[in-house]
């Protein structure tokens, strides 16, 4: 059965700027090391990423996958779900942005995986905690610099 997590972290910059280090897909491999690469499938008439599909090496854990996306139109919001995975059954997930009105950025990742073989429970929650720390603070890092 798949769990949802969720955390926030505050950035500071706008949302703009973060929603384009969010949609940058292409640059993953540049500031998340257990993204090898990165391939747009298909994009929107507006240019973003419909489809993409990802290559993920985080040690123990390796695999491709591809996500679909879809964005508010102010992006505030970038969500995504697994279309095809050679380890995961879910993933489901989001990003929502929101203005402070002081130059900084609340960040709220959600995240569902699912994966194709059993994990006690402790061991999947520490795994997920692990997975949204990592992507709040490598994101966060990213925009700042």
């Amino acid at each position: 059965m798949a769990d949802s997590s969720q955390q926030s972290i505050t950035i500071a910059a706008p949302v703009d700027t973060i929603a384009a280090v969010i949609t940058d897909f292409a640059s993953y491999p540049e500031w998340v090391d257990a993204v090898k690469s990165v391939e747009i499938v298909s994009e929107y008439e507006d240019g973003y990423a419909h489809q993409a599909t990802f290559v993920l090496d985080a040690g123990v854990f390796k695999d491709e996958y591809t996500l679909e996306y879809a964005y508010a139109e102010d992006l505030t919001r970038v969500e995504w779900t697994l279309v095809e995975s050679t380890m995961m059954k879910v993933q489901d997930g989001s990003y929502d942005l929101v203005d402070n009105g002081d130059g900084t950025t609340e960040v709220t990742y959600t995240l569902t995986v699912d994966i194709n073989m059993p994990m006690l429970g402790m061991f999947k929650r520490k795994a997920e905690k692990l997975i949204m720390d990592t992507a709040l603070k490598d994101l966060k890092k990213r925009v700042e610099s």
